[in-house]
């Protein structure tokens, strides 16, 4: 175990390196500390991972202290398997953020590196936090620079994106703080371990309120159909970095809410509302991929696909067996991965092509093998090709829905079948064929620091492709002990 405040320390320092970053005035020292900051932080979080106890469901590195002593809340960190794979990833995009932008974003440069620094604080203390009243305060936290990442830096529609954005987020937290103060006046607790025995004074209908009081928050977030349609605007006017940190971590953190706060504490809710939930995710697997293969626009596509491979992780995680909820979460992992993977290849071309019209490219792999063959690489993981990350997390999550009923597992088939054909649909139009006379002259190829920036999920793809045991051995120990706290039907 380690012999300092480690969460803390990779929670907060972010957020040192962007005082820094305000006060240094310089653009160009900027970016390197953004640089150091990051890796930094990444550095600091080793020794989790190195001396993690997989064989635990307990939460590790565990830190309090008192904070709001008159009121029973504590400030309270640790991590467990389910979390520690997020505050990895968490670490890992926001390095990538930072070279992905080097020369993308030349305008109010230190507002930029700073805002992207608190982001990964939010990022990192929401999967960290221990409490329900820590939880809240980063999932808050991190609307800010998200908001003001698509606002400012975003494309032309970047105002009505970065709106939308807060009012769908603010809406479903406004009733997530309604339902925490009911907890607390109910239970007298908000620690996560504590609630996990007080949840017996919460009556079966205060259960089922709460629930889906909680549910309208996390279902923005994942984003679920129907409330997703603030998603595509997101993506597709973000700045890069924007969209990987929306695709990679934030949507990520509604079904990590589902985990670590809904199965829990509301056990009858989740019970009551098991059903429906199962019937909207195996309906935004289909719809979702029927959808992204009519876009025209290629960041739009890609934030498409990611309702429909949401839509994966909210069925495996409402299946409630072993099998489909760590097939959930494996799947988080991965979407992260090759989401984020997809939209710096988006970025990285669109910054030479100035266009994100799929129709006005063709034919890249002429000028550009290096980046049609990583492209062709993530696309490849994105449709769930054996032997890359994708491929077992889905596995998991059909047999997972098999078990629960056979036309969810079918739908999830369904959804496989269609998502193969959108990406490769996708790759044949911007990279094969005859080349778009628009683009003969423009070098296309990647530099050195683009291709350092992608190497990382290069080799993700591959290593989770190959060897998925390795995050999943992380999962069997708190997925076993959430599965035994009463929400298995």
């Amino acid at each position: 175990m380690s012999a300092y405040p480690v969460l803390t320390t990779t929670t907060f320092l972010p957020v040192i390196g962007a005082a820094l970053i305000l006060l240094f005035g310089r653009e160009r020292l900027a970016r390197w500390l953004a640089l150091a900051t990051t890796l930094g932080t990444f550095a600091i979080s080793i020794p989790v991972y190195v001396h993690f106890n997989k064989g635990s469901n307990a939460l590790q590195f565990v830190e309090t202290a008192a904070w709001i002593p008159s009121l029973n809340i504590g400030y309270g960190m640790g991590v467990d398997g389910i979390s520690l794979p997020f505050i990895f990833l968490a670490t890992l995009l926001s390095i990538l953020c930072v070279g992905a932008s080097w020369a993308a974003v030349q305008t109010r440069v230190r507002e930029f590196y700073a805002a992207l620094m608190i982001a990964e604080t939010a990022m990192i203390g929401l999967f960290a936090a221990s409490n329900l009243f820590l939880f809240f305060v980063f999932w808050e936290l991190m609307l800010i620079p998200v908001f003001l990442l698509i606002g400012v830096w975003g494309g032309p529609g970047r105002v009505y994106a970065a709106v939308k954005f807060l009012i769908f987020t603010l809406s479903g937290s406004v009733l997530m703080l309604v339902g925490i103060i009911v907890i607390y006046r109910t239970c007298g607790t908000l620690d996560f371990k504590a609630l996990a025995v007080a949840r017996a004074s919460l009556q079966p209908a205060q259960q089922a309120w709460l629930f889906a009081a909680f549910l309208a928050a996390f279902a923005v977030k994942v984003p679920m159909f129907p409330v997703h349609t603030w998603l595509p605007n997101a993506h597709t006017e973000a700045p890069t970095a924007g969209s990987v940190i929306l695709a990679g971590i934030l949507l990520k953190m509604g079904a990590y809410g589902f985990l670590r706060v809904s199965l829990p504490i509301f056990p009858h809710g989740v019970q009551l509302f098991l059903k429906p939930m199962l019937v909207i995710s195996a309906v935004a697997i289909v719809w979702g991929a029927y959808v992204t293969l009519v876009q025209t626009d290629v960041k739009r596509l890609i934030a498409f696909s990611s309702v429909s491979h949401m839509g994966f992780v909210t069925l495996g995680i409402f299946t409630l067996n072993r099998t489909g909820v760590e097939g959930a979460i494996l799947q988080m992992v991965n979407h992260g991965i090759i989401s984020a993977a997809l939209f710096l290849c988006i970025g990285m071309i669109y910054e030479r092509t100035h266009t994100r019209e799929i129709k006005d490219y063709g034919g890249v792999a002429k000028t550009a093998p290096i980046y049609s063959t990583l492209l062709a690489l993530f696309c490849l993981a994105a449709a769930g090709t054996p032997g890359l990350n994708s491929f077992i997390g889905e596995f998991l999550i059909i047999g997972g829905a098999f078990k629960t009923q056979a036309w969810l597992g079918a739908m999830a088939v369904w959804g496989v079948a269609l998502g193969t054909a959108y990406v490769i649909w996708l790759y044949y139009r911007m990279v094969m064929g005859e080349m778009n006379p628009a683009l003969v002259g423009l070098k296309l190829e990647l530099n050195a620091r683009e291709v350092a920036t992608l190497a990382p999920l290069v080799f993700l793809a591959v290593f989770l492709g190959v060897y998925p045991d390795y995050v999943l051995s992380y999962l069997h120990a708190p997925v076993a002990q959430l599965l035994s706290a009463g929400v298995t039907p």
